[in-house]
Protein backbone atom coordinates (compact mmCIF):
# COMPACT_ATOMS: atom_id res chain seq x y z
CA UNK A 1 0.00 0.00 0.00
CA UNK A 2 2.79 2.46 0.88
CA UNK A 3 4.45 1.73 -2.45
CA UNK A 4 1.27 2.68 -4.32
CA UNK A 5 0.85 5.85 -2.25
CA UNK A 6 4.39 6.95 -3.14
CA UNK A 7 4.03 5.97 -6.81
CA UNK A 8 0.81 7.94 -7.12
CA UNK A 9 2.36 11.02 -5.50
CA UNK A 10 0.00 10.93 -2.50
CA UNK A 11 2.71 10.88 0.17
CA UNK A 12 3.59 14.08 2.04
CA UNK A 13 7.19 15.16 2.65
CA UNK A 14 8.33 16.97 5.78
CA UNK A 15 11.87 18.25 6.28
CA UNK A 16 13.17 19.91 9.43
CA UNK A 17 16.56 21.50 9.99
CA UNK A 18 17.41 20.71 13.59
CA UNK A 19 20.53 21.74 15.43
CA UNK A 20 22.39 18.49 14.84
CA UNK A 21 20.28 16.67 12.27
CA UNK A 22 18.31 17.46 9.13
CA UNK A 23 15.42 14.99 9.22
CA UNK A 24 13.17 14.05 6.28
CA UNK A 25 10.02 11.95 6.59
CA UNK A 26 7.30 10.73 4.27
CA UNK A 27 3.83 10.22 5.72
CA UNK A 28 0.85 8.44 4.23
CA UNK A 29 -2.79 9.64 4.34
CA UNK A 30 -3.10 8.05 7.80
CA UNK A 31 -0.12 10.12 9.05
CA UNK A 32 2.13 7.09 9.48
CA UNK A 33 5.82 7.53 8.65
CA UNK A 34 6.51 5.30 5.66
CA UNK A 35 10.07 6.43 4.91
CA UNK A 36 12.68 8.66 6.50
CA UNK A 37 16.14 10.04 5.98
CA UNK A 38 18.60 12.12 7.94
CA UNK A 39 21.84 14.04 7.67
CA UNK A 40 23.99 14.83 10.68
CA UNK A 41 25.49 18.30 10.88
CA UNK A 42 26.86 20.66 13.49
CA UNK A 43 27.18 24.39 13.93
CA UNK A 44 30.64 25.93 14.13
CA UNK A 45 32.01 28.87 16.07
CA UNK A 46 33.62 31.30 13.63
CA UNK A 47 34.92 34.68 14.76
CA UNK A 48 32.82 34.35 17.88
CA UNK A 49 29.62 33.60 15.92
CA UNK A 50 27.71 30.32 15.95
CA UNK A 51 26.87 29.55 12.34
CA UNK A 52 26.12 27.00 9.64
CA UNK A 53 27.63 27.72 6.23
CA UNK A 54 25.50 28.35 3.16
CA UNK A 55 27.05 25.31 1.50
CA UNK A 56 26.26 23.15 4.52
CA UNK A 57 22.61 24.23 4.39
CA UNK A 58 22.23 23.36 0.71
CA UNK A 59 24.25 20.14 0.83
CA UNK A 60 22.57 19.08 4.07
CA UNK A 61 19.14 19.49 2.48
CA UNK A 62 20.23 17.32 -0.44
CA UNK A 63 21.90 14.71 1.78
CA UNK A 64 18.84 14.31 4.00
CA UNK A 65 16.54 13.90 1.00
CA UNK A 66 18.98 11.50 -0.67
CA UNK A 67 18.91 9.37 2.48
CA UNK A 68 15.12 9.32 2.33
CA UNK A 69 15.28 8.28 -1.34
CA UNK A 70 17.56 5.41 -0.39
CA UNK A 71 15.11 4.34 2.29
CA UNK A 72 12.23 4.38 -0.22
CA UNK A 73 14.29 2.39 -2.74
CA UNK A 74 15.28 -0.23 -0.16
CA UNK A 75 11.76 -0.64 1.24
CA UNK A 76 9.64 -0.38 -1.90
CA UNK A 77 11.97 -0.71 -4.87
CA UNK A 78 10.91 2.62 -6.37
CA UNK A 79 12.08 6.25 -6.52
CA UNK A 80 9.69 9.07 -5.50
CA UNK A 81 8.82 11.43 -8.33
CA UNK A 82 6.17 13.66 -6.78
CA UNK A 83 4.45 14.47 -3.50
CA UNK A 84 1.01 15.64 -2.48
CA UNK A 85 2.58 18.40 -0.40
CA UNK A 86 5.88 19.48 1.13
CA UNK A 87 6.67 21.30 4.36
CA UNK A 88 9.91 22.93 5.50
CA UNK A 89 10.71 23.64 9.13
CA UNK A 90 13.85 24.74 10.95
CA UNK A 91 15.21 26.08 14.19
CA UNK A 92 13.75 29.53 14.77
CA UNK A 93 15.19 33.01 15.06
CA UNK A 94 18.67 34.05 13.99
CA UNK A 95 19.81 36.39 11.27
CA UNK A 96 19.76 35.78 7.50
CA UNK A 97 19.89 39.12 5.61
CA UNK A 98 19.92 39.14 1.80
CA UNK A 99 20.59 41.77 -0.85
CA UNK A 100 18.46 42.50 -3.92
CA UNK A 101 19.95 39.49 -5.73
CA UNK A 102 19.16 37.18 -2.78
CA UNK A 103 22.83 36.90 -1.91
CA UNK A 104 23.50 36.32 1.78
CA UNK A 105 25.14 39.42 3.26
CA UNK A 106 26.61 37.82 6.39
CA UNK A 107 27.16 34.26 7.57
CA UNK A 108 24.02 32.86 9.20
CA UNK A 109 23.89 34.01 12.83
CA UNK A 110 21.96 31.28 14.61
CA UNK A 111 19.63 31.37 17.60
CA UNK A 112 22.52 30.14 19.73
CA UNK A 113 24.34 33.47 19.68
CA UNK A 114 24.01 35.81 22.65
CA UNK A 115 25.62 38.86 21.05
CA UNK A 116 22.66 41.25 20.83
CA UNK A 117 22.23 42.24 24.46
CA UNK A 118 22.22 45.99 23.89
CA UNK A 119 19.70 45.77 21.05
CA UNK A 120 17.41 43.35 22.87
CA UNK A 121 17.34 45.55 25.96
CA UNK A 122 16.53 48.70 24.00
CA UNK A 123 13.82 47.02 21.93
CA UNK A 124 12.27 45.49 25.04
CA UNK A 125 12.04 48.97 26.55
CA UNK A 126 10.71 50.50 23.33
CA UNK A 127 8.02 47.87 22.77
CA UNK A 128 7.22 47.07 26.43
CA UNK A 129 7.51 43.50 25.20
CA UNK A 130 10.27 40.99 25.89
CA UNK A 131 12.64 40.90 22.91
CA UNK A 132 15.09 38.01 23.35
CA UNK A 133 18.61 38.25 22.03
CA UNK A 134 18.15 35.45 19.51
CA UNK A 135 15.17 37.06 17.73
CA UNK A 136 15.85 38.28 14.22
CA UNK A 137 14.88 41.90 14.94
CA UNK A 138 17.34 41.99 17.85
CA UNK A 139 20.07 40.83 15.48
CA UNK A 140 19.06 43.44 12.91
CA UNK A 141 19.06 46.29 15.41
CA UNK A 142 22.38 45.15 16.90
CA UNK A 143 23.85 45.31 13.37
CA UNK A 144 22.48 48.86 13.17
CA UNK A 145 24.06 49.78 16.52
CA UNK A 146 27.33 48.20 15.40
CA UNK A 147 27.18 50.30 12.22
CA UNK A 148 27.71 47.21 10.09
CA UNK A 149 28.08 48.20 6.45
CA UNK A 150 25.81 45.51 5.06
CA UNK A 151 22.64 46.85 6.73
CA UNK A 152 22.00 49.43 4.03
CA UNK A 153 21.99 46.66 1.41
CA UNK A 154 19.36 44.47 3.06
CA UNK A 155 16.35 43.78 0.88
CA UNK A 156 15.07 40.65 2.59
CA UNK A 157 15.38 39.25 6.10
CA UNK A 158 14.14 35.80 7.02
CA UNK A 159 14.71 32.65 9.07
CA UNK A 160 16.36 29.40 8.02
CA UNK A 161 12.99 27.80 7.23
CA UNK A 162 11.96 30.87 5.27
CA UNK A 163 15.13 30.79 3.18
CA UNK A 164 14.95 27.08 2.37
CA UNK A 165 11.28 27.56 1.46
CA UNK A 166 12.30 30.38 -0.88
CA UNK A 167 14.93 28.16 -2.51
CA UNK A 168 12.28 25.54 -3.24
CA UNK A 169 9.36 27.79 -4.18
CA UNK A 170 10.60 31.32 -4.91
CA UNK A 171 8.10 32.63 -2.34
CA UNK A 172 9.14 35.10 0.38
CA UNK A 173 6.67 33.95 3.02
CA UNK A 174 6.74 32.61 6.56
CA UNK A 175 4.35 30.79 8.87
CA UNK A 176 3.07 33.01 11.66
CA UNK A 177 4.71 30.90 14.38
CA UNK A 178 8.14 31.34 12.82
CA UNK A 179 7.38 35.00 12.06
CA UNK A 180 6.64 35.56 15.75
CA UNK A 181 10.30 34.72 16.40
CA UNK A 182 11.43 37.50 14.08
CA UNK A 183 9.45 40.17 15.93
CA UNK A 184 6.13 40.37 17.81
CA UNK A 185 2.98 39.60 15.85
CA UNK A 186 -0.62 40.67 16.47
CA UNK A 187 -2.90 37.69 17.13
CA UNK A 188 -5.91 39.70 15.94
CA UNK A 189 -4.54 40.97 12.62
CA UNK A 190 -2.40 37.83 12.13
CA UNK A 191 0.51 39.98 11.00
CA UNK A 192 3.53 41.75 12.46
CA UNK A 193 2.51 44.22 15.17
CA UNK A 194 1.90 47.38 13.14
CA UNK A 195 2.61 49.73 16.03
CA UNK A 196 5.96 48.11 16.75
CA UNK A 197 6.88 48.14 13.06
CA UNK A 198 6.27 51.90 13.05
CA UNK A 199 8.27 52.33 16.26
CA UNK A 200 11.22 50.46 14.79
CA UNK A 201 11.16 52.49 11.58
CA UNK A 202 11.21 55.66 13.65
CA UNK A 203 14.04 54.28 15.81
CA UNK A 204 16.34 53.81 12.79
CA UNK A 205 15.07 56.74 10.72
CA UNK A 206 18.20 58.82 11.30
CA UNK A 207 20.31 56.20 9.48
CA UNK A 208 18.34 56.86 6.27
CA UNK A 209 18.35 53.27 5.11
CA UNK A 210 16.67 52.71 1.73
CA UNK A 211 14.17 50.27 3.27
CA UNK A 212 11.28 50.15 5.71
CA UNK A 213 10.98 47.19 8.06
CA UNK A 214 7.78 45.73 6.58
CA UNK A 215 9.33 45.83 3.10
CA UNK A 216 12.17 43.47 4.01
CA UNK A 217 10.24 40.96 6.11
CA UNK A 218 8.55 37.83 4.69
CA UNK A 219 4.79 37.83 4.25
CA UNK A 220 3.02 36.24 7.22
CA UNK A 221 0.82 33.20 6.55
CA UNK A 222 -1.21 30.95 8.82
CA UNK A 223 -1.52 27.18 8.79
CA UNK A 224 -3.54 26.13 5.77
CA UNK A 225 -2.66 29.16 3.62
CA UNK A 226 -1.24 28.70 0.13
CA UNK A 227 2.54 29.13 0.29
CA UNK A 228 3.45 28.32 -3.31
CA UNK A 229 4.58 25.27 -5.23
CA UNK A 230 7.82 23.42 -5.80
CA UNK A 231 9.55 25.03 -8.76
CA UNK A 232 11.72 23.27 -11.32
CA UNK A 233 14.78 24.91 -9.73
CA UNK A 234 13.62 23.86 -6.29
CA UNK A 235 13.05 20.26 -7.37
CA UNK A 236 16.55 20.07 -8.85
CA UNK A 237 18.07 21.59 -5.69
CA UNK A 238 16.29 19.04 -3.51
CA UNK A 239 16.99 16.12 -5.84
CA UNK A 240 20.02 16.77 -8.08
CA UNK A 241 19.48 13.35 -9.68
CA UNK A 242 16.46 14.87 -11.44
CA UNK A 243 13.89 12.25 -10.41
CA UNK A 244 11.67 14.71 -8.54
CA UNK A 245 9.11 16.64 -10.58
CA UNK A 246 8.01 20.20 -9.72
CA UNK A 247 4.48 21.19 -8.76
CA UNK A 248 3.95 19.90 -5.22
CA UNK A 249 2.12 22.34 -2.93
CA UNK A 250 4.17 23.84 -0.11
CA UNK A 251 2.70 24.81 3.24
CA UNK A 252 3.89 27.94 5.10
CA UNK A 253 7.38 27.26 6.47
CA UNK A 254 7.39 27.00 10.24
CA UNK A 255 9.84 27.06 13.11
CA UNK A 256 10.64 24.10 15.31
CA UNK A 257 8.45 25.53 18.06
CA UNK A 258 5.38 25.44 15.82
CA UNK A 259 6.05 21.96 14.51
CA UNK A 260 6.61 20.79 18.07
CA UNK A 261 3.15 22.06 19.01
CA UNK A 262 1.62 20.25 16.05
CA UNK A 263 3.56 17.04 16.74
CA UNK A 264 2.14 16.94 20.26
CA UNK A 265 -1.41 18.19 19.57
CA UNK A 266 -0.66 21.28 21.67
CA UNK A 267 -2.24 24.13 19.69
CA UNK A 268 -5.34 24.65 21.84
CA UNK A 269 -5.44 27.05 24.77
CA UNK A 270 -4.33 25.55 28.12
CA UNK A 271 -2.19 22.91 26.40
CA UNK A 272 1.57 22.82 26.15
CA UNK A 273 4.61 20.85 25.14
CA UNK A 274 8.28 20.55 25.86
CA UNK A 275 10.71 20.01 22.98
CA UNK A 276 14.02 18.53 24.06
CA UNK A 277 16.98 18.11 21.74
CA UNK A 278 20.11 20.22 21.43
CA UNK A 279 18.05 23.02 22.95
CA UNK A 280 15.03 22.65 25.22
CA UNK A 281 11.96 24.82 25.37
CA UNK A 282 8.41 24.72 26.65
CA UNK A 283 5.40 26.15 24.83
CA UNK A 284 2.20 26.91 26.75
CA UNK A 285 -0.81 28.22 24.79
CA UNK A 286 -2.29 31.09 26.79
CA UNK A 287 -5.90 31.86 27.59
CA UNK A 288 -4.99 35.50 28.14
CA UNK A 289 -1.82 37.64 27.96
CA UNK A 290 0.63 37.50 30.88
CA UNK A 291 0.16 40.24 33.45
CA UNK A 292 3.83 41.27 33.37
CA UNK A 293 6.76 41.40 30.98
CA UNK A 294 9.31 38.75 31.93
CA UNK A 295 12.75 38.72 30.27
CA UNK A 296 12.84 34.95 30.83
CA UNK A 297 9.59 34.34 28.92
CA UNK A 298 9.12 34.78 25.16
CA UNK A 299 5.69 35.37 23.64
CA UNK A 300 5.30 33.67 20.27
CA UNK A 301 2.31 32.07 18.54
CA UNK A 302 0.87 28.78 17.39
CA UNK A 303 0.77 28.14 13.61
CA UNK A 304 -2.73 29.67 13.72
CA UNK A 305 -1.70 32.79 15.63
CA UNK A 306 -2.69 32.10 19.25
CA UNK A 307 -0.36 33.56 21.90
CA UNK A 308 2.12 31.15 23.45
CA UNK A 309 4.43 31.59 26.45
CA UNK A 310 7.81 30.11 25.60
CA UNK A 311 10.65 29.28 27.97
CA UNK A 312 13.70 28.75 25.77
CA UNK A 313 17.03 27.34 26.91
CA UNK A 314 20.00 27.06 24.59
CA UNK A 315 21.51 23.84 25.93
CA UNK A 316 19.92 20.47 26.54
CA UNK A 317 21.48 17.24 25.25
CA UNK A 318 24.92 18.38 24.04
CA UNK A 319 26.66 17.59 27.32
CA UNK A 320 24.92 14.23 27.62
CA UNK A 321 26.09 13.41 24.09
CA UNK A 322 29.67 14.32 25.01
CA UNK A 323 29.66 12.06 28.07
CA UNK A 324 28.12 9.17 26.13
CA UNK A 325 30.86 9.49 23.52
CA UNK A 326 33.45 9.43 26.33
CA UNK A 327 31.95 6.26 27.80
CA UNK A 328 31.91 4.62 24.38
CA UNK A 329 35.53 5.59 23.81
CA UNK A 330 36.47 3.96 27.12
CA UNK A 331 34.54 0.82 26.20
CA UNK A 332 36.37 0.69 22.88
CA UNK A 333 39.69 1.13 24.67
CA UNK A 334 38.83 -1.92 26.77
CA UNK A 335 38.00 -3.92 23.66
CA UNK A 336 34.20 -3.59 23.65
CA UNK A 337 32.38 -2.11 20.68
CA UNK A 338 29.04 -0.55 21.57
CA UNK A 339 25.88 0.54 19.83
CA UNK A 340 25.29 4.24 20.45
CA UNK A 341 21.54 3.90 20.85
CA UNK A 342 21.86 1.04 23.31
CA UNK A 343 24.39 3.00 25.39
CA UNK A 344 21.91 5.88 25.69
CA UNK A 345 19.12 3.50 26.67
CA UNK A 346 21.11 1.71 29.37
CA UNK A 347 22.56 4.90 30.85
CA UNK A 348 19.17 6.60 30.92
CA UNK A 349 17.59 3.61 32.65
CA UNK A 350 20.39 3.57 35.19
CA UNK A 351 19.62 7.22 36.03
CA UNK A 352 16.34 6.15 37.62
CA UNK A 353 18.33 4.19 40.21
CA UNK A 354 20.14 7.35 41.33
CA UNK A 355 19.44 9.31 44.49
CA UNK A 356 16.50 11.68 44.13
CA UNK A 357 18.65 14.79 44.68
CA UNK A 358 21.60 13.55 42.61
CA UNK A 359 23.68 12.54 45.61
CA UNK A 360 25.64 15.78 45.93
CA UNK A 361 26.50 16.28 42.23
CA UNK A 362 25.65 19.38 40.21
CA UNK A 363 26.08 19.77 36.46
CA UNK A 364 25.94 22.82 34.20
CA UNK A 365 25.35 21.79 30.58
CA UNK A 366 25.98 25.37 29.41
CA UNK A 367 27.48 25.10 25.93
CA UNK A 368 26.20 28.60 25.22
CA UNK A 369 24.70 31.51 27.13
CA UNK A 370 21.43 31.04 29.02
CA UNK A 371 19.36 34.23 29.26
CA UNK A 372 16.93 32.63 31.73
CA UNK A 373 19.72 32.54 34.32
CA UNK A 374 21.52 35.64 33.02
CA UNK A 375 24.47 34.17 31.09
CA UNK A 376 25.89 35.54 27.84
CA UNK A 377 28.27 32.58 27.54
CA UNK A 378 28.48 29.16 29.10
CA UNK A 379 31.05 26.65 30.30
CA UNK A 380 29.97 23.02 30.78
CA UNK A 381 31.06 21.93 34.22
CA UNK A 382 30.50 19.22 36.82
CA UNK A 383 30.67 20.06 40.53
CA UNK A 384 30.43 17.64 43.44
CA UNK A 385 30.65 17.64 47.18
CA UNK A 386 33.67 15.80 48.60
CA UNK A 387 31.40 13.12 50.03
CA UNK A 388 29.16 12.90 46.96
CA UNK A 389 28.31 9.39 45.80
CA UNK A 390 29.97 9.43 42.39
CA UNK A 391 28.40 6.47 40.63
CA UNK A 392 26.83 5.97 37.21
CA UNK A 393 23.27 6.19 38.52
CA UNK A 394 23.78 9.53 40.29
CA UNK A 395 25.93 10.87 37.47
CA UNK A 396 23.33 10.14 34.78
CA UNK A 397 20.42 11.35 36.89
CA UNK A 398 22.23 14.67 37.32
CA UNK A 399 22.98 14.87 33.59
CA UNK A 400 19.27 14.52 32.84
CA UNK A 401 18.42 17.02 35.59
CA UNK A 402 20.93 19.41 34.00
CA UNK A 403 19.28 19.06 30.59
CA UNK A 404 16.12 20.68 31.99
CA UNK A 405 17.28 22.61 35.07
CA UNK A 406 17.15 26.02 33.36
CA UNK A 407 13.76 25.22 31.85
CA UNK A 408 12.50 24.43 35.35
CA UNK A 409 13.62 27.85 36.55
CA UNK A 410 11.63 29.52 33.78
CA UNK A 411 8.51 27.42 34.30
CA UNK A 412 8.34 28.54 37.92
CA UNK A 413 7.67 32.07 36.58
CA UNK A 414 4.60 30.84 34.67
CA UNK A 415 3.41 29.20 37.87
CA UNK A 416 3.67 32.57 39.60
CA UNK A 417 1.50 34.07 36.80
CA UNK A 418 -1.10 31.34 37.49
CA UNK A 419 -1.01 30.12 33.89
CA UNK A 420 -3.52 27.28 33.50
CA UNK A 421 -2.18 24.06 31.96
CA UNK A 422 -4.41 21.06 31.27
CA UNK A 423 -1.80 18.88 29.62
CA UNK A 424 1.87 18.95 28.62
CA UNK A 425 3.37 16.75 25.93
CA UNK A 426 7.03 15.88 25.60
CA UNK A 427 8.77 15.28 22.28
CA UNK A 428 12.27 15.06 20.91
CA UNK A 429 15.22 12.74 21.35
CA UNK A 430 15.45 13.14 25.14
CA UNK A 431 12.19 11.19 25.53
CA UNK A 432 13.08 8.13 23.44
CA UNK A 433 13.85 5.97 26.48
CA UNK A 434 10.50 5.33 28.12
CA UNK A 435 10.01 6.23 31.76
CA UNK A 436 13.11 8.38 32.27
CA UNK A 437 13.24 11.99 31.01
CA UNK A 438 9.43 12.02 30.87
CA UNK A 439 9.20 11.17 34.57
CA UNK A 440 11.86 13.67 35.57
CA UNK A 441 10.25 16.43 33.48
CA UNK A 442 6.97 15.82 35.28
CA UNK A 443 8.84 16.30 38.55
CA UNK A 444 10.47 19.46 37.20
CA UNK A 445 7.25 21.22 36.14
CA UNK A 446 4.90 19.66 38.73
CA UNK A 447 2.45 18.51 36.05
CA UNK A 448 1.55 15.32 34.17
CA UNK A 449 3.61 14.75 31.02
CA UNK A 450 2.43 12.73 28.04
CA UNK A 451 4.65 11.23 25.35
CA UNK A 452 3.11 10.00 22.10
CA UNK A 453 4.40 7.44 19.65
CA UNK A 454 5.49 10.34 17.40
CA UNK A 455 7.90 11.70 20.02
CA UNK A 456 11.00 10.42 18.26
CA UNK A 457 9.97 11.90 14.89
CA UNK A 458 9.45 15.39 16.30
CA UNK A 459 9.32 18.40 14.02
CA UNK A 460 9.83 16.65 10.69
CA UNK A 461 6.62 14.73 11.29
CA UNK A 462 4.94 17.90 12.57
CA UNK A 463 5.71 19.92 9.44
CA UNK A 464 4.56 16.99 7.28
CA UNK A 465 1.23 17.12 9.13
CA UNK A 466 1.02 20.88 8.50
CA UNK A 467 1.73 20.24 4.83
CA UNK A 468 -1.07 17.67 4.74
CA UNK A 469 -3.40 20.14 6.47
CA UNK A 470 -2.57 22.74 3.82
CA UNK A 471 -3.46 20.30 1.04
CA UNK A 472 -6.72 19.04 2.58
CA UNK A 473 -10.21 20.44 2.06
CA UNK A 474 -12.05 19.20 5.14
CA UNK A 475 -12.93 22.69 6.32
CA UNK A 476 -11.74 21.88 9.82
CA UNK A 477 -9.66 24.23 11.95
CA UNK A 478 -6.13 23.07 12.70
CA UNK A 479 -7.14 22.34 16.29
CA UNK A 480 -10.02 20.09 15.18
CA UNK A 481 -7.99 18.55 12.36
CA UNK A 482 -5.36 17.39 14.81
CA UNK A 483 -7.91 16.20 17.36
CA UNK A 484 -10.24 14.38 14.99
CA UNK A 485 -7.97 13.12 12.22
CA UNK A 486 -4.33 13.01 13.26
CA UNK A 487 -4.30 11.99 16.91
CA UNK A 488 -7.53 10.03 17.22
CA UNK A 489 -6.60 6.64 18.63
CA UNK A 490 -2.86 7.35 18.75
CA UNK A 491 -0.90 5.52 21.44
CA UNK A 492 0.31 7.70 24.26
CA UNK A 493 1.73 7.34 27.75
CA UNK A 494 1.05 9.80 30.55
CA UNK A 495 2.92 9.99 33.85
CA UNK A 496 2.17 12.15 36.86
CA UNK A 497 4.95 13.67 38.95
CA UNK A 498 6.32 11.45 41.71
CA UNK A 499 6.35 13.48 44.96
CA UNK A 500 9.74 12.04 45.93
CA UNK A 501 11.19 12.97 42.53
CA UNK A 502 9.73 16.48 42.92
CA UNK A 503 11.27 16.93 46.33
CA UNK A 504 14.60 15.53 45.16
CA UNK A 505 14.72 17.75 42.08
CA UNK A 506 13.92 20.77 44.25
CA UNK A 507 16.84 19.93 46.54
CA UNK A 508 19.05 19.54 43.48
CA UNK A 509 17.93 22.97 42.23
CA UNK A 510 18.93 24.56 45.53
CA UNK A 511 22.47 23.27 44.95
CA UNK A 512 22.35 24.33 41.32
CA UNK A 513 21.35 27.90 42.21
CA UNK A 514 24.05 28.03 44.89
CA UNK A 515 26.65 27.11 42.24
CA UNK A 516 25.63 29.80 39.73
CA UNK A 517 28.49 32.10 40.96
CA UNK A 518 30.90 29.27 40.09
CA UNK A 519 29.54 29.22 36.54
CA UNK A 520 30.07 32.99 36.32
CA UNK A 521 33.64 32.52 37.53
CA UNK A 522 34.23 29.80 34.92
CA UNK A 523 32.91 32.05 32.14
CA UNK A 524 35.09 34.94 33.31
CA UNK A 525 38.22 32.89 33.92
CA UNK A 526 38.20 30.18 31.25
CA UNK A 527 38.76 31.73 27.83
Amino acid sequence: MSQIIIQEGRAVLGIEFGSTRIKSVLIDPSFHVIASGAHEWENSLQDGIWTYSEDDIRSGLQASYADLKRDVKEKYGIVPESFRAIGISAMMHGYLPFDQNMQLLTPFRTWRNTITGEAAEKLTGLFSFNMPQRWSLSHLYQAVLNQEAHVKDIRFLTTLAGWVHYLLSGEKVLGIGDASGIMPVDSDSLDYDAGMVAQFDQLVASHRYPWKLKDILPKVLCAGDDAGKLTAEGALLLDPAGDLKPGAALCPPEGDAGTGMVATNSVRERTGNVSAGTSIFSMIVLEKPLAHVHPEIDIVTTPTGKQVAMVHCNSCTSDINAWVDLFREFASLMGFETDRGQVYTELFRKAMEGEKDGGGLVSFNYYAGEPVTGFQEGRPMLIRLPDAKMNIANFMRVQIYASMETLKAGMEILSSEKVAIDRVYGHGGLFKTRGVAQNLLAAAIHAPVTVMETAGEGGAWGIAVLADFCAQDSGLSLEDYLEQKVFAGMNQLTVSPDPEDEAGYNRYMERFCACIPAQHAAVDGLK
